[in-house]
């Protein structure tokens, strides 16, 4: 098992700002007959301590599904997906209220956000989620995650929590991902089937051993597995997050992770969070347009790292989309960097040469203050 130096171990976990942590239906419900308000409680209660502390957590929680299934009385899980839709309905409305009450009562309030895969592929749509998931965190609030059922079709589905977590993760660009499990972490072998089969306690990401990792829900309320776990985790690891699958029945697994107990298994990304997002940005997007900068903003990019004001930009070349990725270029016509554009190609010629103040007069509306966000923005 070798460690990445620096990059990640568990003794940074503490400093974490921003986490992602997904719970599961086997661990919300009570033995299949729905929501339990006890056993929210332990949750509620982990999760407030952590934002009273200063960190920012979105929640990615199943149970709808379950609750739904308790509400209507059935026993098994539906097969056709209009009645597995109907079910998400009904029982949202539970998984929100019993949310919401509980996090009342320690002073925070919470917000729901339900997404489809085709949210996180649209880019205006991804940029979106994105701008209103973060300035939920920056206000304190805690978003309650979820796939939206009830429309979601099978070619638009992420299939289980754990892929949709490690998306939300890679969209707020989280530096922890936390999967809570009815098991103790991944093992070498699947433990259920031999007893001595040895826990992971931490490893990088690229890690063969993931490879033969075994396991399937146990429960019967929802899709996930170990194998969908570790293919979370690599989805996070995109974007330089760091995973910890973790056993959700242990009492105060939560702070345990947070004071950097060896608990669960803790899988390790090759890249830190800029590197990742930086070489995501460099090489593997197409770019839709170019934006030709004065020379100010090319000092201002190269020398400062700032972010792309419209004040800086001269010309505009190329049909794009807001979230599209674009070329800036140096007044020699070098390209200097590459971005992720907050406005489209029309808009962001009307606000050439624009200071930000002005943005929402000439358009009717303000989306962001800049062309480009500097954490959406690499050097070439």
């Amino acid at each position: 098992m070798q460690h990445p130096g620096p990059l990640f171990a568990r003794e940074r976990i503490p400093s974490i700002k921003r986490w992602v942590v997904k719970i599961g239906s086997a661990l919300l419900t009570a033995d299949g007959e729905g929501l339990s308000v006890d056993i929210l409680a332990p949750w509620i209660a982990q999760i407030s301590a952590q934002c009273q502390q200063g960190h920012q957590v979105v929640l990615v929680s199943s149970g709808a599904v379950a609750q739904g299934m308790a509400r209507m009385g059935w026993r098994q899980r539906p097969r056709r997906l209009h009645e597995l839709q109907a079910a998400a309905a009904i029982g949202q409305m539970g998984l929100v209220r019993a949310y919401e009450d509980g996090f009342a009562r320690q002073g925070l309030h919470t917000a729901q956000i339900l997404l489809t895969r085709d949210d996180l592929a649209n880019r205006a749509r991804y940029l979106n989620a994105r701008s209103t998931l973060k300035t939920l965190l920056s206000l304190g609030v805690i978003p309650v995650v979820n796939e939206n059922d009830t429309v979601a079709t099978d070619e638009l589905r992420f299939g289980d929590n754990d892929t949709l977590a490690a998306l939300v993760a890679n969209l707020i660009e989280a530096e922890l991902l936390i999967l809570l499990t009815d098991q103790d972490g991944l093992f070498e072998t699947d433990p259920r089937i031999n007893p001595d089969a040895s826990l992971i306690s931490e490893t990088r990401i690229d890690d063969h051993r993931l490879d033969t990792a075994a396991g399937g829900s146990r429960s019967g309320l929802g899709r996930g597995g170990m194998l969908t776990k570790v293919r979370a985790a690599r989805l996070a690891a995109r974007s330089g997050c760091a995973t910890v699958i973790a056993p959700g029945r242990r009492a105060g697994v939560l702070d345990a992770i947070h004071s950097g107990v060896d608990i669960g298994t803790l899988l390790m990304p090759v890249q830190g969070p800029q590197a990742a997002r930086k070489q995501w940005l460099a090489g593997q997007l197409q770019p839709q347009g170019r934006l030709l900068l004065d020379d100010g903003a090319v000092r201002a990019l190269r020398e400062k790292g700032r972010s792309l004001l419209a004040v800086g930009v001269k010309a505009v070349e190329g049909h794009f989309s807001r979230g599209d990725p674009v070329v800036c270029v140096d007044p020699a016509g070098r390209a200097i960097a590459r971005g992720l554009v907050n406005y489209d190609a029309t808009d962001t010629r009307r606000l050439l040469g624009q200071p930000s103040s002005n943005f929402s007069a000439i358009l009717g509306f303000m989306d962001d203050a800049e062309l480009i966000h500097r954490d959406n923005l690499v050097m070439v």
